[in-house]
């Protein structure tokens, strides 16, 4: 961090990407100005398709996964699959009594992975490019010269709204259209004459409510990634304050301690994110097709 710089620097987007060597300006198409949060996106999705489709390559063509990579990431995935996603949107009452989870005693294989068809698993590719997409793009900030893209509303907000058009088209897909909108409202057990305004009430209420729970996903992460950064940038600045000072060599090394001790701490945050924003996208998801 160069001195004069501010040390907020590091959570704001910016027309460049960040390299020891110094800063690259990044191109203009038209009038489209690429920012370094978008290059950080189009890095995370890169890596899904990396890390991902020669996974499920992989545990296409073995019944056992072998490598520690492979092993570590499909352990991930089965654990988002029955112990997030399947409870968290539920096979509801309609499935014929088979919304109960199928995990595979013992070892994870393809096999096992395919011989149940929970409900709730054609929402895994929706869920599980999420989570990961949130996962990384939170990793990034961590890395020198990268940045979080989550850690700006823009982003995290795309993101809501792509959760809330899949909890309306899944709604809308189960109950039908009117069924859904109609769905949102829980029965009223008041008197008759009571009924109409008590409906009328409840389902702007209700709707507003739908709203808001996508608004409070969009803040929350954007809000914890934000947070965690000004909080290492500011650390990092007491440096910069007493950079000309005696105190140069107390407050430093304490800085770095303190900012190391704090990454490892963001590290833990990053994962949490990903999976609170995982298991709210599918508990809307399932409170959508499953109405109460």
């Amino acid at each position: 961090m160069a001195e004069g710089h501010s040390p907020l620097d590091h959570v704001i987007d910016h027309n460049t990407l960040e390299f020891p060597w110094g800063e690259v300006d990044l191109p203009k198409i038209g009038e489209f100005q690429l920012t370094r949060f978008m290059v950080m996106e189009v890095v995370a999705a890169l890596l899904i398709i990396v890390i991902v489709v020669p996974l499920a390559r992989h545990i296409a063509k073995r019944s056992v996964t072998k490598g520690s990579l492979f092993n570590a990431f499909e352990a991930l995935l089965l654990y988002l699959r029955d112990q997030v996603i399947r409870p968290a949107i539920g096979a509801g009452h309609d499935d014929h009594g088979h919304g109960h989870d199928v995990h595979g005693h013992g070892h994870a294989t393809a096999a096992v992975a395919t011989e149940y068809r929970h409900p709730a698993d054609k929402f895994l590719p929706l869920l599980w490019t999420l989570f990961f997409f949130v996962l990384f793009n939170n990793l990034m900030g961590l890395i020198p010269g990268g940045a979080s893209p989550t850690g700006n509303v823009n982003v995290t907000a795309t993101l809501a709204v792509m959760t809330l058009a899949s909890v309306i088209i899944a709604g809308s897909q189960k109950l039908g259209v009117t069924g859904f909108w109609l769905g949102i409202v829980p029965s009223l057990d008041v008197p008759r004459f009571l009924k109409p305004g008590l409906w009328g009430l409840m389902f702007v209420i209700e709707v507003a409510g739908l709203f808001i729970k996508h608004i409070v996903l969009a803040v929350r992460l954007f809000a914890n990634m934000m947070a965690g950064h000004i909080v290492l940038a500011v650390i990092l600045g007491f440096i910069l304050m007493v950079y000309n000072s005696r105190l140069f060599y107390v407050v430093m090394p304490a800085s770095i301690l303190g900012v190391v001790c704090l990454s490892l701490l963001e590290l833990f945050v990053a994962f949490l994110q990903a999976y609170i924003f995982t298991f709210l996208s599918a508990l809307f998801i399932g409170s959508a097709v499953h109405p109460h």
